[in-house]
């Protein structure tokens, strides 16, 4: 899918969807039941790797897994997560980019606001396509006290939409907003022009994305609240898979339920 479907997705009311893939066979069955997006996500180190959060992935980690989902894919829009510690600066943010895109990634992603101004710039000015990521910041877990609800208050809340404005300013093409109240998701995706994909953000964002390993019943561990096993009742991940497009392009998921 070419970056500037997504315009127009926002611009028609037309939900977008997006999963996690870490590996060729899974990418492909995705891309095959039509998600829309494709993220390979450094929840690898959750999910593949056993790890308590995502900080011990690497640049080597992220650039095999996004080569090997490259591989199988077709038609859905490739995303690849920057890691932990691999946009500190705006040169080594411009490298580890494009290092993700030369092995088939069309759009990166990374946590954070104004503090990463210069990264968000770099990239704009170099033509790389990128996503943002506010609210829960999974690689600042520990900073952030552990996996809380973010933006419940007004500071909270005016940080983060003062952040999704500036991130829009500087190029960024679509916005991940995680953990955040449902009113708060609605506010910045109505101010933005930009989609944004929702995790735990309501139904009113432009898009959802959830970890497939999660979505599929296959995460036995603890689950937030967001999260719906949509495997439940069929009988194949394919059918489970279009159960979750189909939720999302209806708006029935994520209900009152799965949000906060």
């Amino acid at each position: 899918m070419k970056l500037s479907a997504l315009q127009s997705f926002k611009k028609n009311g037309e939900k977008i969807t997006c999963l996690t893939a870490y590996d060729a066979s899974f990418a492909k069955l995705f891309d095959a039941c039509g998600v829309d997006m494709i993220l390979v996500g450094d929840s690898l180190g959750n999910v593949i790797q056993g790890g308590e959060n995502t900080l011990g992935v690497s640049m080597e980690d992220m650039i095999y897994h996004t080569q090997a989902v490259a591989k199988s894919m077709q038609n859905a829009l490739l995303i690849a997560d920057m890691p932990y510690q691999s946009y500190t600066h705006a040169q080594q943010t411009l490298e580890n980019a494009k290092r993700l895109m030369s092995v088939g990634a069309q759009m990166v992603k990374f946590e954070g606001g104004a503090e990463h101004e210069a990264s968000f710039k770099i990239l704009q000015e170099s033509a790389i396509p990128v996503c943002g990521h506010l609210g829960l910041q999974p690689q600042s877990v520990v900073e952030m006290g552990g996996y809380k609800v973010q933006g419940k208050d007004d500071a909270g809340a005016n940080k983060i939409l003062e952040d999704a404005l500036l991130l829009e300013s500087w190029g960024v093409e679509v916005l991940v907003l995680e953990c955040v109240p449902e009113t708060l998701a609605t506010k910045i995706s109505a101010k933005l022009s930009i989609p944004t994909i929702g995790i735990g953000a309501g139904v009113n964002c432009d898009g959802q994305v959830l970890v497939s390993y999660d979505m599929l019943g296959i995460n036995t561990g603890h689950l937030p609240k967001f999260v719906k096993n949509f495997l439940t009742g069929h009988d194949s991940i394919q059918s489970g898979v279009k159960s979750y497009i189909n939720a999302v392009k209806n708006q029935t998921f994520p209900n009152d339920k799965h949000s906060y």
